[in-house]
């Protein structure tokens, strides 16, 4: 199993998250804790980038991560609904 990590922007959109929404995200990153590689790998300027789809509330929700191969780390680099995920992530 790999370990997991918040950056401080996922902290701060995770605080904010309604509670049935924050407990779909923890179900989400367990997922990911298990399997890695069942995001799917991002392009371009989000190259490290790999993204987590899951719905909570009617509506899809993005969980972006990275990983580090060498100390089987994974780094939860934001979440939020699908509408401006990347545009945010990109600031």
């Amino acid at each position: 199993m790999w370990d997991v990590m918040q950056t401080r922007r996922f902290a701060r959109q995770y605080k904010k998250l309604h509670d049935n929404t924050a407990t779909d995200v923890d179900v989400a990153v367990d997922a990911v804790r298990q399997n890695p590689d069942i995001g799917e790998k991002k392009n371009g300027d989000l190259a490290t980038l790999q993204v987590f789809k899951f719905h909570s509330s009617g509506q899809l929700y993005l969980l972006g991560y990275t990983k580090e191969e060498d100390i089987r780390l994974i780094y939860l680099e934001a979440v939020g609904p699908h509408e401006n995920f990347y545009r945010d992530l990109k600031r």
